[in-house]
Parts: structure tokens; sequence; C-alpha cells
């Protein structure tokens, strides 16, 4: 859709002055034509690296209508002791006679690496009150995170963007315990969560949830997160006892107690897998079934074989949403609550060696 913007800018200036830029813009506008009105949902919040800021707009642009409706970006360039910024107010081009044309308003502050430790003295004036307000940081920054968190009520995180998937989980859990902590990681799996509960929901089939001997999980190798993730929804579900896993140079092996039988757990590496995530899935049961997902063309390939030989095959198809797609649900997710991430967090830290 077309749209016109409102541009202000200016150099070594101050919260205050931007957050009053904004007010006089948003009345101006809304005087031109009363048609036009702030959106009034969510805040977003992103602490970016200026060298990167032109990758994280891209990935803002293509939310689609799940758009936060005021965009702070903190845009961190090292060594900068003064604050510049660029707010833009943007709106449909024209708004018919009883119509409304949603206003959505973006803030770019120029910060120094010195200001990340007080950044909520910054944001503080420019968030809008009374909204719900999310943290995005891709690039790190943990201490600016950290301060905004007086401020915030939701943090947007990916856990396979740390290095080392126990510092991803443990950090998950710090965060946890303060906000609503929204995953990325965890909403890659949800196609995964989603057909492994649909291959268990015929009634007949119940049982055999508490007979499973045997899961192996195949991921990107950056991804081990989001397969412990896999494995803590599964035995945060089934009321599985975990044990830290033992790690090898790339495999993680272990079990965890069901109530019948041990299950034998094994997270392996898929260095063919071009895109974050998970690859594929293999569950066993004790009764002879054995039920695997498979990253393919158009969707998941789906293999079940009966504990009496027959084997069926098909595809789960548009299971992905793309990283396009995972964004704009993470900004989704933001305003909704999944009871089922927490207790899978708190399984997948014990996992941990």
């Amino acid at each position: 859709m077309p749209t016109i913007d409102t541009v202000w800018s200016a150099r070594d200036t101050n919260p205050g002055d931007i957050d009053a830029a904004l007010r006089a813009a948003l009345s101006q506008i809304h005087h031109e034509n009363t048609g036009y009105v702030p959106a009034r949902v969510l805040n977003l919040i992103c602490i970016v690296d200026k060298a990167y800021a032109g990758e994280v707009a891209n990935r803002l642009r293509r939310v689609g209508r799940y758009h936060p409706s005021r965009t702070i970006v903190c845009s961190v360039e090292p060594g900068r002791t003064k604050l510049d910024a660029v707010a833009t107010i943007a709106a449909p081009s024209e708004v018919r006679h009883g119509d409304i044309g949603l206003l959505r308003e973006t803030v770019v502050v120029e910060v120094g690496d010195q200001h990340l430790q007080h950044l909520d003295r910054i944001v503080d004036p420019l968030v809008v009150t009374d909204l719900l307000t999310c943290v995005w940081s891709p690039h790190g920054h943990p201490e600016a995170v950290d301060s905004l968190l007086d401020l915030a009520q939701i943090v947007l995180i990916d856990s396979v963007d740390e290095p080392h998937p126990n510092d991803a989980i443990h950090r998950a859990r710090e965060l946890s315990k303060k906000v609503y902590v929204v995953d990325l990681a965890w909403l890659r799996s949800t196609p995964w969560r989603e057909r492994i509960a649909a291959t268990f929901d015929p009634e007949h089939l119940r049982p055999d949830l508490r007979t499973i001997s045997s899961v192996t999980i195949r991921h990107h190798p950056d991804s081990a997160a989001a397969a412990l993730l896999l494995i803590g929804w599964l035995a945060s579900r089934l009321e599985w006892r975990t044990t830290p896993l033992m790690q090898g140079r790339s495999v993680w092996e272990g079990s965890a107690h069901a109530r019948r039988q041990d299950v034998k757990i094994r997270l392996e590496p898929d260095p063919t897998l071009g895109v974050r995530g998970l690859a594929g899935l293999t569950l066993e049961t004790a009764s002879g079934r054995h039920f695997s997902l498979d990253r393919g063309p158009g969707g998941l390939r789906a293999r079940y074989r009966h504990k009496r030989g027959t084997e069926r095959e098909w595809t789960v198809l548009g299971a992905s949403r793309g990283e396009s797609g995972i964004l704009g649900e993470g900004i989704r997710q933001a305003l909704l609550r999944d009871p089922t991430y927490g207790p899978a967090l708190e399984a997948a830290e014990t996992l941990l060696p």
C-alpha cells in the first residue's frame, strides 16, 4: 500500500526533544486529517549494531501485519558520545471519509557503547505508556537488555544466536524469571511439535506416548539449543525425569526416565542443513512403532512404520514460515502467552552437561 512519511531528525539531541517532536508531528497529522490515528498495540525496542542496522530493518519490513505500533531502534556505534535521532511516522497515502489510517512510528537513536548500561534513561521517554513493551537485541548487548527489564514486559530472543547452547539456555532461564520470553528458536520448532502431537492424537495411539523408547533429533550445527528445547518439550509434557546428557565432539547422548522405561536421547548435527533450526527427528516406541520427520522441499517429509511392518510416507505441506515469517510470529507471540515454553525450557536446562 502506498504510504506517506513524516520525518524529523536532529543531531546532538536528547530523549525529551525526540518525544516532543513525535507528539507535535502526530498532532499535526491528526489535525490535517482526523482519519489518521496512531496504532497503539506494542512498543518494540531494537538494539542493533549500526554496521548491521540495514539487515535488521529489512527483517522488520517483512513482518507484514505484525508490525509494531512504535519501533525504537537503538543503533550502537562504538565510541559515540552524543545522540543523533531520526523519527518517522508512516501512514497510508489516502484515507477515505469514515475510514481509519493507522500511523506507525519508528525512532532511530544513534547511541554509543557507553550508553548501553543506562539505556533505560534514553528509551523511557520514548515508549508509549500503557502499552506492552518488547525488547529485541539480535546482536547481543545483554547489558542493554538488562537495563531495560524494568520498562519491558517481553524480551524477544533467538537461542541459536548464542555461541554455546549452555549459555543460550541459561540466559533464557534467567530472563524468564523476570519477563515473558519469546524465543525464535522455539517458534521454529512449532511445525515439528504440531506434527508430533497430531501423530499421537488418535485415541488408539495415545497410549504409545508412554512407550516412547528413543528420540533422535537432527539439527543445524549451530542449533543444538533448538534441539534441547524440543527434547525439553517432550520431557515436560510426558513427565520424563531428565538428567544431563553426555556431550561428545558434536553429538549429545543420554537418557530420560519415563514411567515404564528409559528413553534414549540423541542430538546430532546435520552439516548439510543450510538454514538454522531442526533437520529431522525420529521417534521409536517399545511397541514397535517408528515415526520420523525430515525437512524437505515444500514442507516436512513424514515416515511412519507400524510394528507389523506397514509403512506410510507423506509430505506436510507449508510447514515452515521462513525467517521473515518467524520474526513476525515472534512479534505476534509477544501479545500472547505460550504455557508450554517455560516448562520445556526448565527441562532443557536439566539436560545440560
